[in-house]
């Protein structure tokens, strides 16, 4: 097969397969804008549509590894108990605001461990991937580009993103709050922010970004709470 993105085939069909089912939400994402006088019709139609991509997905990543397990927020699959597929749909509720930053975020963990993890914005169609050990890029137009976490120390100087978080716990001279944790870790690896954090979040949701931001260079942690960081401070 012809690679569309430099590194494995496995990842190049996992992202042919997030292409494909990107279509389709960017249809789906003009339609919700047409609904925002109702709020509940337009979270019902969301949760149509994560459901559907689920579905859609599955077809083609069959193809990749077939007897790989699925997890998602929502449904579980049993496998091989070697392969696991792990999918979620990131910003959902600003999806349903008709809101732009949303993401899908996929995981191909092996043995409990991740090895290839994208995370793929369907509205500006720009994706953020990594392979364990071969190191993390972004990829848009035809083009991909090393990425790697900011060089910034100096808390004053920092810009972090919050998610279910309370003023500013780690003291940054910056913060964000987005809405879309996958991005957010995403951005953490490629210097756009310095930090990340965030409390319930499930597995699902931040698999992929967890890679990614190892692979650039910096250091994340999963516990009650999720704390990603460039690697140029003390926490994480």
């Amino acid at each position: 097969m012809d690679l569309l993105i430099k590194g494995s085939p496995e990842l190049n069909k996992m992202f042919m397969a997030l292409q494909r089912t990107a279509t389709g939400l960017r249809h789906d994402f003009g339609e919700v804008e047409n609904l925002q006088q109702s709020l509940r019709g337009a979270r019902d139609f969301v949760h149509r549509a994560a459901a559907r991509i689920e579905e859609e997905i599955l077809s083609d990543l069959s193809l990749v590894r077939p007897s790989a397990g699925l997890l998602t927020p929502n449904v579980t699959r049993a496998g091989d108990g070697r392969d696991e597929f792990v999918l979620a749909l990131s910003g959902a509720a600003n999806f349903v605001r008709g809101n732009p930053r949303f993401a899908i975020s996929l995981a191909l963990r092996s043995m409990d461990e991740t090895k290839i993890a994208l995370i793929y914005s369907p509205i500006d169609e720009y994706l953020y991937y990594a392979e364990a050990g071969a190191g993390a890029y972004a990829y848009s137009a035809f083009h991909s580009a090393r990425i790697r976490t900011s060089n910034i120390k100096d808390l004053a100087d920092m810009t972090v993103a919050y998610n279910d978080i309370v003023g500013n716990p780690l003291n940054a001279g910056n913060v964000r709050t987005t809405g879309c944790p996958a991005m957010d870790l995403a951005w953490v690896a490629a210097g756009k922010f310095d930090g990340f954090m965030s409390t319930n979040l499930d597995f699902a949701e931040i698999a992929a970004g967890d890679l990614i931001v190892r692979e650039s260079g910096g250091k994340i942690e999963i516990g009650a709470d999720v704390i990603a960081t460039n690697g140029k401070f003390p926490f994480a």
